[in-house]
């Protein structure tokens, strides 16, 4: 179907690329008709990854090899028909489900019979997608006033209750039978095929996103003794901290609260996934209850409360870890922090110690260069005016008598040192602006 609007004479509108796929979207998962009585067998696969590719094309030849359609590379949902047995396939962002519906009739008058294990023949046919997550076994029968509920699942944990109007009562008690499958059992009072099926299909996703709500749980407890060391010894550091007084100490708390907020970041980024997936199936239950109606029978719990009871602590333990290791990321970085400022004040006073102390041996090697500068000129102004004495001995000796040799030599003398300090001095000036 296009996507395009015509507004006349042959005029398009050209759509938004992804208009199609949101229209598509809303009609993506309709209710199917169901005719009481029903069987329905219901599983779904972790298909995260590169399975769900795999269990496309693995369905996609599973229907080819019977002569039927397989589903398209863009659709989420695909219904076949089996012989007598409807099996619906809907992909979603992590799991896969497979619902088999087939014509049942309760042997001996008793719903369940056979069971499940004994019936789940098309599923056989196909290769596991991926890891089970749910099995369920719903039986939708007509209300003949001889059903007896405690005969079917356990009084301790079932969970009863009728919809909106009364035409409808299913119950529950989140147990697996002998053959592994969850049983729920749906007594039809007048409700037509169409509300029938689409009470069915709610109450199969109140279970599927009820197992899939429940994964984070695990994954809490997992990380709860991880936390809780971590918070410990955040504790011991920041008592440490309080006594470190030298900088080699306060490096070693630092690295110990960088390897903690990384060994803590590590857990909060593999289970941010998690947990925000379990918040949004919880509330996805809540919803299909909320749409269902419910209203109690007699004595035994609704579903709501039993799932308020039973889930409400769980969700709570995984909504908790995550406010947990926000707020310990949050501790460990003011520790870092404060710890990282102290090492840097510390490290700050180190080169200022250490500046002042070259300022000093500056300073002293001036102060030396200075004497051996004075020195050098001394001997230098030796040596000049030893050589001029010999010149003007020389020269007296050889007849200019005029001369005094030891007058001139001293007279000598303060000129020779001016000009050798000059020298010495220009020297000292050249090499220091060609240092600069």
């Amino acid at each position: 179907m296009s996507a395009e609007v015509s507004i006349g004479d042959g005029a398009r509108l050209t759509p938004h690329t992804l208009r199609a796929a949101i229209i598509g979207e809303v009609h993506a998962r309709p209710f199917t008709s169901i005719e009481t009585p029903r069987r329905v067998l219901h599983f779904a696969f972790d298909t995260s990854g590169e399975r769900a590719q795999a269990d496309r094309t693995a369905l996609a030849d599973f229907l080819v090899g019977r002569g039927l359609t397989p589903p398209k590379p863009a659709d989420k949902q695909h219904r076949a028909v089996l012989g007598g047995t409807v099996m619906r396939w809907e992909q979603h962002s992590e799991f896969t489900t497979y619902t088999f519906e087939m014509p049942s009739e309760p042997a001996g008058g008793m719903p369940f019979h056979p069971p499940a294990s004994a019936i789940a023949a098309p599923m056989k046919a196909l290769p596991q997608p991926g890891p089970l997550l749910v099995a369920l076994d719903l039986h939708l029968i007509a209300d003949d006033g001889r059903i007896s509920l405690e005969r079917l699942f356990d009084l301790n944990s079932m969970a009863v209750a009728e919809n909106s109007d009364g035409k409808a009562m299913y119950a529950c008690d989140f147990h697996m039978d002998a053959g592994g499958f969850v049983r729920i059992m749906v007594v039809d009072r007048g409700l037509g095929a169409e509300r029938a099926g689409a009470l069915v299909q709610r109450l199969i996703e109140l279970e599927t996103y009820r197992t899939l709500a429940l994964l984070g749980l695990p994954e809490a407890q997992r990380l709860t003794p991880s936390i809780g060391r971590i918070e410990q010894r955040l504790a011991e550091i920041t008592e440490q901290m309080q006594r470190a007084a030298e900088l080699v100490d306060n490096h070693r708390l630092l690295e110990e609260l960088a390897a903690l907020a990384a060994e803590l970041e590590a857990g909060a980024a593999a289970s941010l996934f998690r947990f925000g997936a379990s918040r949004a199936y919880d509330e996805i239950v809540h919803l299909r209850l909320q749409t269902i109606g419910e209203r109690k029978v007699g004595g035994y719990p609704t579903w709501s409360s039993f799932l308020a009871r039973r889930m409400a602590p769980a969700m709570r333990t995984c909504i908790t870890t995550q406010e947990r290791q926000e707020s310990l990321s949050r501790k460990l970085s003011r520790a870092a922090n404060l710890l990282r400022t102290r090492v840097e004040v510390e490290v700050q006073q180190q080169n200022r110690d250490l500046l002042k102390s070259m300022n000093e041996r500056t300073r002293l090697q001036l102060r030396l260069q200075a004497t051996v500068e004075g020195l050098s000129v001394a001997a230098i102004s030796y040596y000049v005016v030893g050589l001029f004495g010999y010149l003007v001995k020389g020269t007296h000796e050889a007849g200019l008598h005029t001369i005094d040799p030891t007058l001139a030599t001293a007279l000598f003398v303060p000129i020779a040192v001016l000009a050798i300090a000059w020298v010495v001095r220009r020297i000292r000036r050249r090499h220091i602006a060609g240092a600069e």
